[in-house]
């Protein structure tokens, strides 16, 4: 269950924060406390998610209430509630660690979209990211699983990087696990007990992401009432990971790549150059060579990021973690939605390491959690996957028995034989192709036709065994 904590000597303050989360009395527990003393107290025994504070606290100063919450947990989340005279107070509060400040009155739609938002990263700093280490039933922890060969490097990579405090970039694709990755990153580092900012770059215009990273003066562009603190001055002393960093407009990017070069950088509208004390770490789904090329991201930038990079494979180049993965996930979810499945079967887990999975690790999540609310009984089986995914996952897996893949050393030892006494030509390339045939056919036997599976297990990708596959039909069309 969420905790918000309001800190507030006013009673109609504390009703009006109780009235705008009432309607989800199972998601959201609301603590209140009128002094200092006994904000610290439930800081202390009950480690609320974010805290809403007035920076006007009676005759107390919100700001030394906010440093006596600090000393008890130095990663707590504060969000400021403020008057419009007291809007340079809460601009100082951010410079020290708060998280955002609200104007009084409150407007219920920004207050929950706030404290959303504070919860996000409330969790990303204190929900532990762990690498696998044998236990995948620690549901109370995010964990990157994985035995696979890739896998493993990138948690030797993991390792290696987060006691540097260079910048990092993460690479993959969509819902391969950059963000949680960073997370370790974040929670191994010398910087864990400060604070860790997310900026996602979708979706905003540049002046935004200008003004969520650098912040702004008053008056710097028209919708600018009021000084504005950036994140990179909110992350001081922590980490800041840029999410889809590909989407930077190139003027944005020149600006972080001198935060990076110089620690330094100036709020939009203001000439006064501020020092930066934060660990940049960015994440692209893009591919930010070909960005380069086209001119779209900065030369410059892209090189200084790459200088420690870890490379998210897709699910479908590890199908061998699919198992792991997915009993992870049947373990976390059975606690969250109280049901009461056991395991996966066979048939189910052929059925999943079957599936392409173009939404990656995430789409997995999604697609047990939805399987375990269909399910009855205490083994999860085909039936209750997505009929979306069956339909796939039967397209992605060929007969093992197909005559097109199908040979045998028998067959090749007699060929060779043939080429030989025959004084034929060409009989090395024509060998390779037969024994191509066996390979990919033993390996389709012992994967019961799981291409993705076979591919892995020859070495190859997914797309390379497909041509030999076509090859093979193509040259022995009387196979067919």
């Amino acid at each position: 269950m969420f905790k918000l904590m309001i800190v507030d000597d006013e009673p109609g303050i504390r009703f009006s924060v109780r009235q705008v989360f009432a309607n989800d009395p199972d998601e959201f527990m609301v603590l209140e406390a009128d002094n200092c003393d006994e904000a610290v107290r439930l800081l202390r025994d009950e480690s609320p998610d974010v805290i809403l504070l007035d920076i006007r606290l009676g005759l107390q100063s919100g700001l030394k209430v906010f440093d006596s919450l600090r000393e008890v947990d130095p990663r707590c989340v504060v969000i400021f509630i403020t008057g419009h005279g007291t809007a340079e107070t809460a601009i100082e509060a951010m410079r020290k660690g708060a998280y955002d400040y609200l104007l009084k009155p409150l407007d219920a739609t920004q207050l929950r979209e706030v404290v959303h938002q504070a919860g996000e990263v409330s969790r990303a700093m204190r929900q532990p990211a762990l690498i696998k280490d044998g236990d995948t039933h620690q549901d109370s922890a995010d964990m990157l699983v994985g035995s696979s060969a890739v896998m493993r490097q990138v948690f030797k990579q993991i390792g290696r990087i987060a006691a540097q405090d260079d910048c990092v970039l993460f690479t993959g694709e969509v819902g391969t696990g950059k963000e949680l990755a960073a997370r370790a990153v974040y929670q191994h580092s010398q910087r864990r007990e400060g604070p860790f900012l997310i900026v996602n770059c979708l979706g905003r215009t540049p002046q935004q992401l200008d003004g969520v990273l650098f912040g702004y003066e008053a008056g710097a562009f028209p919708e600018a009432e009021r000084r504005r603190i950036g994140k990179l001055e909110q992350a001081s002393g922590g980490t800041l990971l840029i999410d889809e960093i590909s989407e930077l407009p190139l003027d944005s990017q020149a600006r972080i790549l001198r935060v990076l070069e110089h620690r330094q950088f100036e709020r939009i509208g203001s000439t006064d150059t501020l020092a930066s004390d934060v660990r940049i770490l960015a994440s692209s789904s893009q591919n930010l060579e070909t960005l380069v090329e086209t001119g779209r991201f900065r030369k410059d930038l892209y090189f200084r990021l790459r200088g420690m990079l870890i490379q998210l494979p897709p699910l479908r180049e590890h199908p061998s973690d699919i198992p792991e993965l997915a009993h992870y996930f049947l373990f976390r979810f059975n606690r969250q939605l109280g049901t009461a499945v056991h395991s996966i079967s066979e048939e189910a887990l052929e059925r999943l390491q079957c599936y392409a999975w173009p939404g990656n690790v995430r789409e997995l999540q999604s697609v047990i959690r939805e399987s375990l609310i269909r399910s009855s009984g205490p083994v999860l089986i085909p039936e209750f996957l997505p009929a979306e995914l069956l339909r796939q996952a039967d397209i992605e897996t060929i007969p093992e028995s197909d005559p097109a893949v199908a040979a045998t050393w028998e067959e090749l030892a007699q060929n060779v034989d043939i080429w030989l006494k025959g004084d034929e030509r060409g009989m090395y390339r024509r060998a390779l192709r037969l024994f191509d045939r066996i390979l990919v056919s033993g390996a389709l036997k012992r994967t019961h036709g799981n291409q993705a599976v076979a591919a892995e297990l020859l070495g190859l990708s997914r797309p390379t065994l497909r041509g030999k596959i076509r090859i093979m039909r193509r040259d022995y069309p009387e196979t067919e």
